[in-house]
């Protein structure tokens, strides 16, 4: 029988580690803290039980879904509300995001609700980028949009979409991690705004991401469960120093632990439990990302209870607000309360629950030859890419 150590008890580690179980291999996981599941957390606030970490996964490449459904959760999928996200512009007020973008990469750069964020002038700029071959295509996404679509663009339309899925500029997010299929579609179409037009014909209908109904932190212990039940160890506190010592084929499901960490980026999330009926007809649908210079420090908005209708009943006419923050605010719930009255355009007088929560987001690492990894650090962030790793990192280790 073959042995496996899983070494980090995330999301990554857990996936890993059951995989492995359910093909009949011995497998250990260790776990240094004292629970799983690493950024995905839950908490209490104001007596609602609330993700402290992601909210939603991806459905691109069906790797989460799929999961669920093996688990028995596909019934617990759940859609968010319809409508387009807004953005809080550096100047002017908030609007919605355009229809039919990517990324916020427009497909139709001189489409209204383009022109309204961007610009005239940028967009017809944008137009004549875009009608230029494609020679090649740039390693980053930040590049490509402004070789091909301009800097006004990238600046005013992409970088707070792409900043508020990756938590990074679109200069730090190579192509294939922002969109797998986005270089050869922009070899085949010849254009930018070609691949997005084409690669949203493809995709199918309904939104991009989706969540689990009670958290995206209800996944932690059924995975657990499962590993457990399938054979597996779990070790909770347990630091593991020296990896060599471990018994059979080792994993490393951590940053830091295969390798020196570099500098990770630190996000804060600040929820607020507010009751206010003006909220009741989401005046910013869902939620609000925000462009570089805006009179906000927050970088995005999230209105949970116009999100996701089983949170909306859990809150009992109460609304859930989530905003993530790059650089920790001196006063956080007062800076929070302030920028999203901003944002959202309606005073909160009765703010009933708080929380503060923050953690930081591995930098990329490159791994040791000859040692397995999974997790953020060589998947990238969000749960689509870091289950898929996954799944494909404990294949190749069962094909061996």
């Amino acid at each position: 029988m073959p042995e496996f150590s899983v070494v980090g008890g995330g999301v990554a580690g857990l996936v890993t580690a059951r995989r492995l179980a359910a093909s009949g291999a011995a497998v250990t996981l260790f776990e240094a803290s004292d629970r799983l599941g690493g950024t995905v957390a839950r908490h209490e606030v104001a007596g609602i039980t609330l993700d402290a970490g992601a909210e939603s996964f991806a459905i691109r490449g069906g790797a989460v879904d799929a999961l669920l459904t093996e688990l028995g959760m596909a019934g617990d999928i759940v859609a968010p509300a319809p409508g387009p996200a807004w953005l809080q512009p550096a100047a002017g007020d908030a609007v919605p995001l355009p229809a039919t973008a990517l990324l916020g990469i427009p497909s139709d750069p001189l489409a209204d609700d383009v022109v309204r964020v961007v610009g005239r002038e940028a967009a017809e700029r944008a137009v004549a980028l875009d009608a230029a071959p494609v020679i090649a295509v740039p390693p980053t996404l930040g590049a490509l949009v402004r070789e091909r679509l301009g800097s006004d663009v990238l600046d005013r339309l992409v970088a707070p979409v792409v900043h508020g899925v990756h938590s990074q500029h679109p200069d730090d997010v190579p192509v294939a991690r922002a969109h797998p299929g986005l270089t050869d579609a922009v070899i085949a179409a010849g254009s930018l705004c070609g691949a997005v037009a084409r690669l949203r014909a493809a995709a199918p209908p309904g939104s991009a991401v989706a969540g689990i109904r009670g958290g995206i932190h209800r996944l932690v212990p059924t995975l657990a469960e499962d590993l457990v039940n399938l054979g597996g160890d779990i070790r909770l506190g347990t630091r593991i120093d020296d990896l060599e010592a471990l018994g059979g084929t080792v994993i490393v499901a951590g940053p830091g632990i295969a390798a020196p960490a570099g500098p990770g980026r630190r996000i804060d999330l600040v929820t607020l439990v507010v009751e206010q009926d003006e909220l009741d007809a989401a005046p910013r649908g869902s939620g609000m990302l925000v462009a570089q210079g805006a009179p906000v420090g927050a970088r995005a908005l999230t209105h949970a209870t116009a999100k996701w209708a089983w949170l909306r009943e859990a809150a009992a006419g109460r609304h859930v607000l989530r905003l993530s923050y790059d650089a920790t605010p001196v006063e956080p719930v007062a800076s929070a309360r302030a920028d999203a009255e901003t944002m959202l355009g309606v005073r909160l007088p009765a703010v009933v629950g708080t929380a503060v929560v923050s953690w930081t987001r591995p930098a990329p690492t490159a791994p040791p030859a000859g040692l397995a990894v999974v997790g953020e650090t060589v998947a990238g962030s969000g749960l689509a890419g870091i289950v898929a790793h996954a799944e494909r990192t404990a294949a190749q280790l069962l094909a061996r």
